[in-house]
């Protein structure tokens, strides 16, 4: 583990902890499970590229050790693994595993549904040690060219093909600048795409037409994720590409640690709506967010995505009707009208936020709102009912 860590940890032994703190908070919060890979604009739609430091901050990473008085390996990637969990909610095992992983130069392929914190794991690792995430959107659009690269068609006709009108695709790109290739949506992408990969996973290199032979920098990897609940034009991965990569499943976070992500990413004003009732909110929304993953009728249910945006939408039709008092948190009573209409509000936020995220089974005559009225009657109605004494 020794050298793989000692290669990362280089590129980002100068970072302090003050310097990485201020750089995820020019990105706003970016350490929560919610947050998505963001495209940088004139890169396309395929793929983006997010860099940990600038020019001159990779620079002083790479500057060579002092020969007395530094840490060990173990010791930096135990700095690392203790300042990104400061910055994200839960995640402290999953966090570990892929650490422990990519720094003994494993590639590795991550499971989960929506919503479950894959991407910020990944980005907050590569920023820590200052090395590029290069983003690939697995789809049947993505070739291997697309992935490996191109010759530019106009100084091909003026100077015929060579190495030095070739533009790097991420795959070339990842390799040269030690980055991490991040391929989301990993089994959307064709058969042969992903056996591109293959050579570089297996010898950290790649042959490139008329363009020679491209070496991995040390850093480099490969970190795939992937829903497996999701089989609407997917592709089954070979044996080949399983045997080259490890693996970790995620799930949802427990309930405790989604309101916390809902609390750091959907705040909403106090001078709206008062503090008591927003935390009532944001347990409301996180309740009936989850509730969606466990009704018979729905095939998969909505991430924390929807409860945040739940919040933050309940809380703007709460400020708009004049609403400052949820009713407390008894079973809703017809003649209780504080209490109707705080409810009334979250189940229209729910509707906005929550149906299109939703899918019902196949073989169910029944729609998003019904079910979504169905859940907002079991917690506002009958848990409350079956909780209370008597």
């Amino acid at each position: 583990m020794g050298h793989h860590v000692s290669e990362l940890e280089r590129r980002g032994v100068a970072w302090t902890e003050e310097q990485s703190v201020s750089e995820s908070a020019g990105r706003g919060a970016a350490w929560t499970e919610e947050q998505s890979v963001s495209e940088l604009p004139g890169r396309g739609a395929a793929w983006t590229e997010e860099r940990g430091t600038s020019d001159e901050g990779r620079r002083r990473l790479q500057a060579p050790r002092r020969a007395s008085g530094e840490q060990s390996d173990l010791a930096r990637l135990e700095d690392t693994r203790a300042r990104i969990a400061a910055r994200i909610v839960g995640r402290e095992r999953e966090l570990e595993l892929i650490l422990a992983a990519v720094a003994a130069g494993r590639d590795m392929l991550i499971e989960g549904p929506p919503g479950t914190s894959k991407s910020t794991l990944l980005r907050a690792i590569t920023t820590e040690w200052g090395v590029p995430l290069v983003f690939v959107e697995g789809n049947a659009d993505l070739t291997p060219a697309k992935l490996i690269g191109h010759h530019n068609p106009a100084r091909v006709l003026r100077e015929d093909y060579s190495a030095d009108n070739f533009v790097d695709g991420p795959l070339l790109e990842a390799m040269r600048e030690g980055g991490f290739l991040y391929i989301e949506e990993f089994n959307r992408a064709p058969e042969d795409t992903l056996n591109t990969l293959l050579t570089a996973m297996a010898e950290r290199e790649v042959a490139v037409p008329r363009v020679g032979r491209v070496a991995a920098q040390p850093t480099f990897r490969v970190v795939a994720t992937m829903n497996p609940f999701d089989n609407a034009g997917t592709t089954r991965l070979s044996t080949s590409v399983h045997d080259r990569l490890c693996r970790l499943a995620v799930t949802y976070q427990d309930e405790e640690s989604e309101r916390g992500i809902v609390t750091l990413r959907a705040p909403l004003p106090p001078d709206e709506i008062p503090a008591g009732m927003a935390a009532g909110l944001v347990a409301d929304a996180v309740a009936v967010t989850r509730a969606t993953r466990e009704h018979p009728d729905v095939r998969q249910g909505s991430s924390v995505r929807g409860a945040i945006d739940l919040t933050l939408v309940a809380g703007e039709l709460l400020a708009l009707r004049g609403i400052r008092n949820s009713g407390g948190n008894d079973r809703l009573r017809s003649n209780d009208l504080t209490r109707k209409a705080y409810a009334d509000a979250v189940f229209d936020a729910m509707v906005v936020a929550l149906s299109g995220r939703i899918q019902l089974d196949e073989t169910v005559d029944s729609t998003p709102e019904t079910v979504l009225r169905e859940i907002w009657e079991d917690h506002f109605i009958l848990v409350p009912a079956a909780a209370a004494p008597g």
